[in-house]
């Protein structure tokens, strides 16, 4: 009878198992994007599925409005791709996608919204502009609550440890936006605020592990949506920092792969050469042109390929949502020059076509001016991958500035760098949409690079404030916030004040000491006189060749001219003008704009030691 009951029991267990199987219904743990919009000029939408063993299931949509053209199924059996065809007429609401699977049915009820009509959304960005560039995790802390996410793996919240996160938020931005406009900014750009749920050094953001969610240690999507709609009524654009070459190695994508193709892969670990030269080099290898661009970042950043019609997909569907969303006003995109381009202008032309007036530029950190320039819309260069960046982060008039601050005068070094470097932007369609600056989240701080001089910071600041571009700044420049070498991190300190327990903010002009307060009013004022003239926003630009350390430009237009005068000698120098004829003209007095000064000759103008004199001319 013992023998008889023991198998009798395991079949029964069995069925019962088997039984309990067949009734489990299908669970949808995700679909993306989440939401979409009805009248978008692209009427195709992929939903990429995931739920257990989805690919079982068949599909059936039944909308007047909405075509399932096609089934897409991927390597990994959780995944399904559908591609709908949204009408014309398709009215907002929710329609339901059956699943079926012999008796069991399941029904997911997906959501079209109407779009936005704010008119201050997708406002754009462009040479009016100045840009504010902070880190969130390390400008402010408005909300302590969300200090410490239960379930995240970076669960270590310490201000004393420079990987850790340190908790600022959207909230702590939201409660400095008077600063911002004060300042004269016009628009913020914060770096990566998507979930990055990584074990370790987390903070920066540049490994996400969810396109589609804001990270919790940040806020939530709401609250993203709620920020930019703040800053657009404070008179202030939002720029999204995009990340498509990688992802971290704890995101969902990687660790259940929708298919296999979506990572590049090589026989054992292979970091990219960052040697950006190969793509337009006729010379180069096919090894090397393969290892800079599908080689990782890092062994906890797996690089994406973007080569994979799904995956580019997604990437380009992803970005739309963001814009529509959240009603951004322009985008970064992280290591421009990484992914495949061929993915990279077939993005910017998506995006262009739904939103023409969106601002993009692209990180662009290489060497030489051609190099940068390459990666820009019609530039004349040969190019085969028909580039279609608008705007590039413009390194090569950073180095430019470093090297006018900080080598002696010559041939090409001193000022004479940035007349060289502007002189080649016969290679840019419209170099007014480069974005220029004086250091940045990856670069060591400008005062310390400068010396902690504060005159050679004055110098930074008007020649940055004057230039053409869109001058953007980093968080703490201002306050002349400083580094004291690697890591990255300590370019990336916490903004003094930020924080409720702090001894001194320095938002405030009582937290700040004389030195600094000298540094931020100086920089106000020339971003408000910039904000409030269009000469140096838009106005053409004509420079001269410098002499003894004397370089000078001009930013004019049908109303006004504005003369620029750059001594980065340590002693005073007299300024014979009359090779300037040409742009003086009839001009026979200036007003300093900085000390409101008034000159009654233009004949001779006497130049300070290493300053940056700016002077609107008068009749």
């Amino acid at each position: 009878m013992k023998k008889l009951f023991l198998p009798l029991l395991i079949f029964l267990l069995i069925t019962a198992q088997a039984a309990l199987a067949q009734k489990k219904s299908l669970t949808i743990e995700r679909c993306d994007p989440p939401c979409w919009w009805t009248g978008m000029k692209n009427p195709r939408l992929e939903l990429l599925i995931r739920g257990q063993n989805i690919q079982d299931y068949s599909i059936k949509l039944n909308n007047n409005h909405i075509s399932l053209d096609s089934i897409i199924k991927p390597d990994n059996s959780n995944y399904l791709v559908l591609r709908l065809t949204i009408g014309h007429e398709a009215p907002a609401g929710k329609f339901n996608i059956t699943f079926v699977k012999g008796k069991q049915t399941l029904q997911y009820a997906y959501e079209l919204k109407d779009r936005k009509s704010e008119d201050n959304s997708h406002q754009g960005l462009n040479s009016t502009d100045l840009i504010y560039l902070l880190m969130p995790d390390r400008f402010a802390n408005g909300n302590t609550l969300n200090d410490k996410i239960a379930g995240m793996q970076d669960a270590q919240f310490c201000r004393d440890s420079l990987f850790s996160r340190h908790g600022g938020d959207l909230q702590g931005i939201i409660n400095h936006l008077d600063y911002f406009s004060d300042l004269g900014v016009t628009a913020l750009w914060l770096t990566p605020v998507f979930e990055t749920n990584q074990p370790f050094a987390s903070y920066h953001g540049y490994a996400v592990t969810d396109h589609y969610q804001i990270d919790p240690r940040l806020g939530n999507n709401q609250l993203y949506a709620d920020f930019v709609r703040k800053c657009h009524k404070s008179g202030i654009k939002i720029v999204m920092d995009m990340v498509f070459n990688h992802i971290g190695d704890q995101s969902w994508m990687y660790r259940d792969l929708p298919s296999q193709q979506w990572i590049h892969r090589f026989k054992t670990y292979t970091k990219t050469n960052y040697r950006d030269v190969t793509l337009m080099d006729p010379y180069a290898s096919s090894a090397d042109k393969t290892t800079f661009s599908n080689g990782w970042f890092d062994k906890h950043m797996p690089d994406l390929n973007q080569q994979d019609e799904l995956l580019a997909t997604y990437l380009i569907q992803n970005t739309l949502w963001w814009i529509e969303y959240a009603g951004i006003d322009g985008i970064r995109l992280d290591t421009y020059t990484y992914p495949d381009q061929h993915f990279m202008s077939r993005w910017t032309k998506a995006v262009l076509n739904e939103y023409p007036g969106l601002g993009i530029f692209g990180e662009t950190w290489v060497s030489g001016l051609a190099n940068q320039a390459y990666y820009t819309k019609n530039t004349g260069l040969k190019s085969k991958y028909d580039p279609q960046l608008p705007g590039v982060t413009d390194f090569q008039l950073f180095y430019a500035f470093n090297n006018a601050l900080t080598r002696d005068f010559g041939w090409t070094d001193g000022v004479a760098a940035i007349y060289y470097c502007l002189a080649n932007d016969f290679l840019y369609q419209e170099p007014q949409r480069n974005i220029i600056f004086l250091d940045n989240h990856d670069q060591n701080r400008f005062f310390s690079v400068i010396g902690e001089d504060l005159e050679k910071f004055k110098m930074g600041i008007g020649l940055l404030l004057t230039m053409r571009g869109i001058p953007t700044v980093y968080y703490g420049t201002e306050i002349l916030m400083k580094n004291s070498g690697p890591p990255d991190e300590k370019l990336r300190m916490d903004f003094p004040g930020g924080w409720a327990q702090d001894s001194v903010s320095k938002f405030n002009s009582s937290g700040r000491n004389k030195v600094e307060n000298e540094a931020y009013n100086y920089f106000r004022k020339l971003a408000v006189y910039r904000k409030e003239n269009p000469v140096l926003q838009n106005g053409n630009l004509m420079q001269f060749v410098p002499a003894n350390g004397i370089y000078v430009y001009f930013r004019y237009d049908d109303n006004n001219t504005i003369m620029v005068i750059v001594n980065q000698n340590n002693e005073k120098k007299i300024v014979e003008t009359a090779r300037f004829a040409e742009m003086i003209k009839e001009y026979s007095k200036a007003r300093n704009i900085m000390t409101d000064a008034m000159l009654d000759r233009t004949d001779q103008i006497e130049a300070a030691p290493k300053s940056t004199t700016i002077l609107e001319l008068h009749k």
